[in-house]
């Protein structure tokens, strides 16, 4: 695939993604209803209670406050001191997922094909969770490429093994990111992940993409402030009202082609002559 061939003279030359909820519990791709969420969030207390041996009354509230102050859960424990394999926790918690509920979504899969754009996956979820979502989905030849927490976390995955073509970086960068302005979510723990800037900044990095030229797609107000923050263009995933941050405001990802016209137009000259005159920078839909 010649990619720089596809994106010439286009606004945008990547759309990073953030489609898949579990441990950033994101819902881009495909919705709450499936129960997916709910069940994500009994294994991640599961694994408190079996294998940390936490009180069963205070792990509830305990793996929602770690996920709002850190990110994850994940990273909140590990932040508190808790030592657990990486890999155990996320076969707990995402092994016994009810993936049959995800079911094939060609209207989501013409879309996306037919953007001229590179389309990269982010998320804080293991590969293996994302392989899952994405071939139930039937999206997996969809995306040029995944990071994922194999990505972020490099150290004892030098060699991450894929199931698919798609491409999942594991490559070792520079975790010391330049901070940003105040207000910002930044890296408080050993675990790299959104919402934290570095972790967008090494997304960045990783695919080695100009984020200037970028369209960052997230459910979370939170990762929307962050992605800003790191240059990125916004856009929200979930609402038809912007927050802070955002350039733009998606009620859902089926409406892309109505809410963002701009992916698909040409600019320059050619614009004006295969494409209506563009429309205003912020459109909500």
């Amino acid at each position: 695939m010649d990619t720089s061939r596809r994106i010439s003279g286009f606004k945008y030359d990547c759309l990073l993604l953030a489609p898949i909820f579990s441990t950033d519990m994101d819902d881009t791709l495909y919705p709450l209803s499936t129960g997916l969420n709910l069940a994500c969030r009994k294994n991640i207390e599961g694994y408190m209670l079996k294998h940390l041996l936490m009180e069963e009354s205070e792990v509830p509230k305990l793996c929602v406050d770690l996920y709002r102050e850190y990110g994850t859960t994940m990273a909140g424990l590990k932040a508190f001191g808790y030592e657990f394999d990486n890999d155990e926790f996320h076969a707990y918690v995402h092994g016994r997922l009810p993936y049959e509920k995800l079911k094939p979504d060609p209207v989501l899969r013409s879309l996306l094909l037919s953007m001229p754009q590179r389309k990269i996956v982010f998320t804080n979820a293991d590969q293996a969770h994302a392989h899952q979502v994405l071939n139930r989905l039937g999206l997996n030849d969809c995306f040029d490429g995944i990071i994922c927490f194999e990505t972020l976390n490099p150290p004892n995955y030098t060699n991450v093994p894929t199931d698919t073509h798609l491409l999942t970086w594991s490559k070792s960068f520079n975790k010391d990111c330049n901070q940003v302005e105040s207000g910002c979510f930044n890296s408080k723990t050993q675990i790299l992940c959104k919402p934290s800037v570095e972790a967008i900044e090494a997304a960045i990095q990783i695919a080695n993409v100009d984020p200037r030229k970028t369209l960052f797609f997230d459910d979370s107000a939170r990762n929307i402030a962050s992605g800003k923050a790191a240059g990125l263009n916004t856009v929200i995933v979930g609402r038809s009202d912007l927050v802070p941050g955002a350039d733009y405001a998606l009620n859902s990802i089926h409406n892309i082609k109505e809410a963002l016209p701009k992916i698909w137009e040409v600019e320059g000259e050619l614009q004006q002559m295969i494409q209506s005159p563009a429309v205003e920078t912020m459109v909500l839909a």
